[in-house]
């Protein structure tokens, strides 16, 4: 068996998925009941909100592309950036997936630099904020500022969901009105 049912009861098949298969709402359920970090976290703080907050700090035109940057773990499951690098399968996998994303909702095909950007700003903003640096270097991040946008305060999966509905609906309305 090579499929999921999705909270939405589309059966998505890994390998032979189609844009058709993917559906917003089984992403922000997904992503919302996602804990950062793999979970090590003093208190649960979801994918959803991580980009909630990150379509925030982009220019209007990047910000669906930010929001959607994490939608592959909805069918994949998040695993640790270390993680990822050492499994090339998983690596594959997402990154078809974040094509079909991506071609859904009429995005860039590759990752946008202002979105990588954000995306790692991001993470410099959760070790402030979730409490979580320890002093450890983390290479990626020399050079990148925290936000003085935002302060992330944990929400419930159920809030988080509805942030990130909230954030896509408005984002599609803006588009659709371009």
């Amino acid at each position: 068996m090579g499929f999921i049912q999705t909270l939405s009861g589309k059966k998505f098949d890994y390998l032979n998925s189609t844009a058709d298969d993917i559906v917003i709402e089984d992403i922000a359920t997904a992503l919302s009941h996602t804990c950062r970090f793999g979970g090590h976290l003093p208190e649960f703080y979801s994918v959803a909100q991580h980009s909630v907050l990150c379509s925030q700090i982009v220019p209007p035109e990047f910000a669906l592309e930010a929001l959607l940057h994490d939608g592959e773990e909805a069918y994949c499951c998040d695993l640790p950036t270390p993680l990822k690098v050492l499994v090339p399968d998983y690596r594959f996998i997402a990154a078809r997936i974040d094509r079909l994303i991506r071609h859904k909702y009429n995005l860039p095909e590759e990752i946008s630099q202002v979105v990588k950007y954000a995306d790692l700003t991001m993470l410099k903003t959760e070790r402030r904020d979730l409490d979580i640096d320890d002093g450890t270097e983390w290479p990626m991040l020399a050079g990148i500022p925290e936000s003085d946008l935002i302060q992330i305060i944990p929400l419930r999966p159920g809030q988080a969901y509805g942030l990130f509905m909230n954030r896509f609906n408005e984002l599609e309305e803006a588009r659709a009105c371009a």
